[in-house]
């Protein structure tokens, strides 16, 4: 919701806070960023903004960590970290078929997909402790309150962010309980809200951030997390998988992470350029459980915890421009994602960290408000860039060529890249994902299995244990721009899909009248933003709710 439609002129104006650096997002990024600045000048004042409930509330990672990140920013944190990790011990690559497996040889992969070294981890639980060093270092952290709108300056520099307003009734009036949101100001500010975040949306077309990249691309990562028997426990065991129940054109993979006291991570990644309206990437991610190579580890087992979100996929030739008048894009929501290996949060740190260092280096030449140009140039020539410039091809291979011949052609390419050859130069991404649905005509309905209530699951019951809650007369957060189009397009041409690509049960098409009605329960979204990335006419706009709604994901 916008303060225009929400407020009336009558209504008293924001108060105010400044600060040297704003930072919007309690993700590994944006805390990195906090983390760094105070490092380098404890000094300045700082200020993180996160719409979660608590830090890591809306958090949902694999995750694998590779720790390069972590290293870079707080050497001793394995002394330190009081979080559950499990060093990776075992390394399992598989192609699915309907009945059976292939086992990919280890020695046949690039050096880059192994695992050696890394760490399972509830990435929610890392961002915890970093948020607990952050406060320590004299960081102050606001949870349950999201930034709304970008702040201006005089010259149309960044200025800072506005909280919003809470108490507001679903007609937009002010409710019984209503507060106006709070002005946060800094000489610079530093988004890091995730993959397609609200604000960093709104930058990155105002200041023409994306002229001369690729469109970004991205995927929905689905995730459970299980108990399992003890006896099906392999600690450090780490397995990646694609093929079945996908078919060849249709890109995507699946993980099983096992960490911690019995507990296993299973995923599900679908990338959003698929064709198929009828698909259902949450029921796709049911089906893959029952698969005979995979079902076994959940006998006896229970399901703890369920989420959804979506992740960057374009990479290195995706990433926009990271710099605009007074401030800079950190982390997942400008896109460092490297695809292949599923992991992204060591160059979210590395990011986050590079951004203070420059800004550091502004602020104690005196500057502010100005565009950090150096920031911008250096990520491409440091870590991060040498992370994502090898794996730069895998995803438009994938894309052009379906899973078998695509994944093989990455793998040839990163192998090359290992020995400076460049087999494909860089390659393009054609065209953003909500355009590369087809109409609904094309291809036949997908009948499902009926979930067991053991292995499989349906959405609502999925939904209950992502802890979602929803201030229930707040005014709806995703916004439906023309009806009239949702109905004509979404619904006649394209068989009303966000009913499935949503993996929360939010949008259904009611079928019972003379005609079909559109109904959105909002109170079950996950903040997963795919209906913002997917819907084909771009007419699905998701805004972040009253601060502290959404997800509260424990473990995830």
């Amino acid at each position: 919701m916008t303060d225009a439609e929400t407020t009336p002129e009558a209504l008293p104006e924001r108060e105010g806070m400044d600060y040297d650096v704003v930072v919007v997002g309690a993700g590994p990024a944006g805390l990195a960023a906090a983390i760094r600045l105070k490092q380098l000048d404890e000094t300045l004042t700082v200020v993180v903004l996160e719409k979660g409930s608590e830090v890591g509330a809306h958090i949902l990672s694999g995750a694998v960590i590779d720790p390069k990140g972590l290293d870079a920013l707080i050497p001793d944190w394995r002394e330190e970290a009081d979080f559950t990790r499990t060093e990776v011990k075992d390394d399992v690559f598989l192609y699915l078929t309907e009945q059976g497996s292939i086992r990919l040889p280890n020695f046949g992969m690039p050096k880059l997909m192994s695992n050696h070294g890394a760490y399972v981890v509830s990435l929610g639980d890392v961002c915890r402790w970093l948020g607990a060093k952050a406060e320590a270092l004299g960081v102050e952290i606001y949870p349950g309150f999201a930034a709304n709108e970008i702040l201006y300056g005089e010259a149309g520099e960044v200025v800072g962010v506005a909280t919003g307003d809470m108490g507001v009734n679903r007609d937009g009036t002010p409710g019984p309980n209503f507060t106006r949101g709070m002005e946060l100001r800094g000489k610079y500010v530093v988004f890091g809200e995730g993959a397609r975040g609200q604000l960093t949306k709104q930058l990155i077309e105002k200041f023409s951030l994306a002229e001369g990249r690729d469109p970004q691309k991205f995927g929905i990562g689905l995730k459970e997390l299980w108990q399992v028997a003890p006896e099906k426990h392999q600690p450090g065991r780490v397995q990646h998988s694609f093929g079945w129940p996908l078919d060849d054109k249709t890109g995507g993979g699946s993980f099983l992470y096992h960490f911690g006291d019995n507990l296993v991570a299973v995923g599900f990644v679908l990338h959003l350029n698929y064709q198929n309206p009828w698909l259902s990437p949450f029921d796709e991610f049911q089906r893959f459980k029952t698969h005979p190579a995979i079902r076994g580890v959940f006998e006896g087992g229970k399901r703890l915890s369920y989420g959804a979100r979506a992740i960057t996929e374009g990479g290195f030739q995706s990433v926009p421009k990271l710099v605009f008048p007074g401030g800079a894009l950190v982390g997942c929501g400008a896109g460092f994602i490297n695809v292949p290996r599923i992991k992204g949060s060591h160059n979210a740190v590395l990011t986050g960290k590079l951004a203070a260092e420059h800004i550091v280096e502004a602020l104690k030449a005196g500057r502010a408000g100005d565009e950090l140009s150096s920031y911008d140039a250096a990520w491409r020539d440091g870590a991060v860039g040498a992370d994502l410039r090898p794996v730069r091809n895998v995803k438009p291979l994938w894309s052009r060529y379906g899973t078998r011949l695509g994944v093989m052609l990455g793998g040839l390419s990163m192998w090359a890249e290992q020995f400076g050859i460049s087999l494909f130069g860089t390659l393009s991404h054609d065209k953003p994902d909500y355009k590369a649905t087809k109409p609904a005509k094309d291809f036949q309905k997908i009948a499902y299995p009926k979930p067991d209530g053991v292995l499989t699951f349906d959405k609502l019951s999925s939904v209950f244990l992502s802890n979602t809650n929803h201030e229930e007369h707040q005014p709806v957060h995703l916004r439906v721009k023309d009806m009239g189009l949702q109905k004509s397009s979404e619904h006649d041409v394209f068989g009303g899909l966000s009913a499935r690509y949503c993996p929360a049960g939010v949008y259904e098409w009611l079928e019972d009248g003379p005609e079909p009605k559109y109904q959105i329960n909002a109170q079950n979204c996950v903040h997963c933003k795919t209906c913002d990335i997917k819907d084909p006419n771009q007419n699905i706009v998701w805004v972040a709710p009253e601060g502290g709604g959404g997800p509260n994901y424990s473990g995830m």
